[in-house]
């Protein structure tokens, strides 16, 4: 990703990386939206909405998101993006098929079935992972591509590709910094959820491929961490600590029951630095006194945060954070769709290994369907996160 006077311009995925394939020439985005008042008299809008369809071109793909029932903020704001980046791209050769799968895997699977059925090449979504299993399933038999939002790496699979934040890349990251800053013994505190479980096992593998030491690790209930925190004592407080880096793989709420645990036993951020992941990215969270100087591994904000301004004066309320992933999933298919012809779908352009750029850096996708980032690295200083190693500009060797 590149900026140059206000606009920037995405390389490589929006376009290809590796391969020479630059767009940066015909896909800026402008600083704001453009007024529906600049659209020429007699020319029809780059959006036809009501919740049905997107643009006007040739090459069809679904958008498939809960628009009502469960998770319906969130699928209405990956709408909204996904709008936008249209809007951006001035009247690309796509249309786009919005469909409510009612957060519900039945919902999914009948709204893939009807996409197809109404021409559709590609389904970008679902949200939740029984939905993207289902409409997956529907994909599979139609011989068609998914690229979905669900966090879990377990209902990746080939031809189903998750474009959305997972928590592998940020742990080997993370593990990385901390281990190119001299940090060669670690500790984790993780909650016992299904993302404590991936992530823990992300984290020994991790640890381990870099022959570092694992000296202490802990599991609790989420939001009780004390008794946790309390075996854990000798191994990350007080002058005897074994530990020199504490791995808390945590949402907000539940660092915010970690934090005064620690602070209880002794736990001396100065001594174990707290290393943590994007979920760490909470004021609430850069406000605890245990975790000053912690690092986490997180998207670069910068991206974020220059979509997020154009997002709330296009729609009049600030985005989650998800949303961004809808806005490059449909500006990495605009490219596709300009530069590969019939192969722009295909598993071989989806899964190039240089991989592709967006607001959130660069990211690819594996045959298995996992994708890979670069992540910056920020600090927790004076209760606000500052970035203290940029993302890459390249992916390196998979580390998945």
């Amino acid at each position: 990703m590149t900026r140059r006077g206000g606009r920037w311009a995405v390389r490589a995925g929006a376009a290809l990386l590796g391969l020479g394939l630059t767009l940066a020439g015909c896909i800026g985005v402008p600083d704001a939206p453009r007024p529906a008042a600049q659209v020429p008299a007699g020319e029809p809008g780059p959006a036809v909405t009501g919740g049905t369809i997107i643009g006007t071109g040739s090459v069809k793909v679904a958008l498939i998101v809960p628009l009502s029932g469960q998770g319906a903020a969130v699928g209405t704001a990956l709408r909204n993006a996904a709008e936008l980046a249209y809007e951006d791209f001035q009247k690309p050769n796509l249309q786009i098929l919005v469909k409510d799968d009612r957060g519900t895997p039945d919902g999914a699977r009948e709204a893939a079935q009807a996409a197809f059925a109404e021409g559709a090449e590609m389904v970008l979504g679902p949200l939740f992972a029984g939905s993207v299993q289902a409409a997956g399933s529907a994909a599979r038999a139609a011989g068609k591509p998914v690229i979905a939002f669900s966090t879990d790496a377990a209902v990746a699979a080939r031809g189903v590709y998750l474009i959305s934040f997972l928590p592998q890349s940020e742990v080997d990251r993370i593990v990385d910094e901390a281990i190119a800053g001299g940090r060669r013994s670690f500790a984790a505190l993780i909650p016992e959820t299904t993302y404590g479980n991936a992530v823990e096992a992300q984290f020994r593998e991790a640890v381990a491929r870099r022959n570092a030491r694992l000296v202490g690790i802990e599991r609790y209930p989420p939001g009780n961490p004390g008794a946790a925190v309390e075996r854990l004592r000798r191994v990350i407080a007080g002058g005897g600590a074994q530990a020199d880096a504490l791995f808390v793989p945590d949402t907000a709420e539940g660092l915010l029951t970690v934090a005064p645990a620690l602070t209880k036993v002794g736990f001396t951020p100065a001594r174990v630095r707290p290393l943590g992941l994007a979920l760490w990215n909470d004021p609430r969270v850069t406000a605890q006194p245990a975790f000053q100087g912690a690092r986490f591994a997180a998207p670069d904000m910068a991206g974020f945060s220059n979509f997020a301004q154009r997002y709330q004066a296009r729609f009049g309320a600030a985005p989650p954070r998800t949303a961004s992933l809808g806005y490059d999933a449909v500006s990495l298919t605009v490219a596709l769709v300009r530069q590969y012809g019939s192969q722009r779908f295909a598993d071989a352009t989806l899964t190039n290994p240089a991989g592709f750029s967006g607001l959130d850096g660069t990211f690819r996708f594996s045959s298995e369907g996992v994708s890979e980032r670069t992540l910056a690295v920020y600090e927790i200083r004076d209760n606000a996160a500052m970035l203290v190693s940029p993302a890459p500009k390249v992916l390196g060797p998979s580390g998945i």
